[in-house]
């Protein structure tokens, strides 16, 4: 390869990234936007709200008493005829009455208690799918933040690394440089090309997994996260594993279950009693004869092995859901450890980059390229060397910082409170 070849080849990699034709970046969206856009928007939440709405509708149905029976009745004398022997015979009749099945004192007030915990399970779960839904928000957030800051750094090292390209491209028309060097740095120039195809690749999938939670059109303008904040923690472990008993989303609704059952246990259990059924019937014969009036009052026996295997299995209902209960308390607890240790040990691994390692390999690379723009004979493997380790580290301390907030997020769902 002569060297006007050469040259023209590599001022072709040597481009900055920055001068292609980009569209404006969009305006940069809150996570607390996008957390209320989900609750107003997002199907599954929606849907566990209804969900709720017609459980409270229950109460009505199970409380209300039994649907009255009106009967209407003709009794013939001497023939299968209507109102045979009606003005004849004091047997021949037409009847008119009503009756109402009257359930034991206490047996609706449980039923409809059973119903209102039923009720409460159904608004359990449904802060247990809006806290699933928010905390794949602020995942899928913080990764798209994550990601427009890698692209962001890999740009500028793109751009750093054309100039660098350049600086060599002169020295070697001068005689100074060294064609290997330069082949070197576009071959690093072509790798970060690669990882920002792969990036850009992935943002796309995480935008479109986010319209999906705020069921947005996938055509949709993109969305824009801000930049990523280190969250400090404001509480300490004990104070975060206070608040999952009260506060915990599953663990909430866990006892709400166990709720339910004691509710249905005691209502199982009444349903012992017997129940009772009132009714009038007005008896008209012909005009010659006398009406009836009857009144009735019947007693509903209930089948006691019938009771017993309800009230059992009621109350071994209720075991199993403070075992659950129990279960998922632990579950929770030792998530919000983990999490809080994930949290504290990337926060301290965060400091370390942004204080040390970071500025002094920015310094590391600044010392190397002025003697490598200084001194002709100083070779571009270690501007090379230094720049890469500058870009790791950035990449690094972003994913560290990315890691922490999750955490965080994590924190949040778990313990109910708002930490940011």
């Amino acid at each position: 390869m002569n060297a006007q070849t050469f040259s023209a080849a590599a001022l072709l990699f040597a481009v900055p990234y920055s001068t292609c034709a980009q569209e404006p970046a969009p305006t940069p969206t809150s996570l607390a936007q996008l957390m209320e856009e989900a609750k107003r928007s997002n199907p599954q939440v929606l849907g566990a709200e209804h969900r709720w709405r017609a459980a409270t509708e229950v109460r009505k149905q199970v409380t209300t008493l039994p649907n009255p029976q009106l009967t209407l009745q003709e009794f013939s004398v001497g023939s299968p005829k209507p109102f045979a022997g009606f003005n004849t015979s004091n047997f021949s009749y037409i009847g008119i009455g009503a009756s109402q099945e009257l359930p034991y004192p206490g047996k609706l007030l449980l039923k409809g208690e059973a119903a209102d915990r039923a009720a409460e399970v159904q608004h359990a779960q449904a802060a247990v799918i809006q806290a699933a839904v928010e905390d794949q928000v602020k995942a899928a957030y913080f990764r798209l933040a994550y990601l427009q800051k890698t692209l962001a750094l890999l740009d500028e090292s793109r751009n750093t690394l054309g100039n660098a390209i350049e600086s060599e491209l002169a020295r070697y028309r001068t005689g100074g440089g060294s064609q290997a060097d330069v082949l070197k740095a576009q071959l690093e120039q072509t790798k970060l090309l690669r990882e920002v195809t792969m990036r850009s690749e992935e943002k796309a999938q995480v935008e479109a997994d986010l319209k999906q939670l705020l069921h947005r059109p996938q055509e949709s303008p993109d969305i824009a996260a801000q930049d990523l904040a280190m969250t400090a923690l404001r509480y300490t472990a004990g104070e975060l594993l206070g608040f999952v008993q009260k506060q915990n989303p599953k663990v909430k609704f866990e006892a709400t279950a166990v709720a339910k059952q004691q509710a249905e246990l005691r209502s199982a259990e009444r349903a012992g009693k017997p129940d009772f059924s009132v009714g009038y019937m007005y008896q008209r014969t012909g005009d010659d004869f006398p009406a009836y009036y009857m009144l009735t009052f019947n007693v509903i026996l209930q089948r006691r092995q019938r009771v017993r295997a309800e009230a059992a299995e009621a109350a071994e209902a209720v075991k199993a859901a403070e075992e659950q209960r129990d279960g998922e308390v632990q579950m929770q607890l030792a998530e919000v450890q983990k999490e809080y240790v994930a949290a504290r040990s990337t926060a301290e691994e965060a400091k370390q980059y942004r204080e040390g390692m970071i500025p002094q390999a920015e310094a590391a690379f600044r010392a190397v390229l002025a003697e490598y723009e200084a001194n002709n004979k100083q070779q571009m493997d270690a501007v090379l060397t230094s720049f890469n380790d500058v870009l790791a580290l950035k990449r690094e301390y972003e994913q560290t910082l990315l890691e922490h907030e999750t955490a965080v997020a994590k924190l949040e769902t778990l313990t109910g409170e708002t930490l940011r």
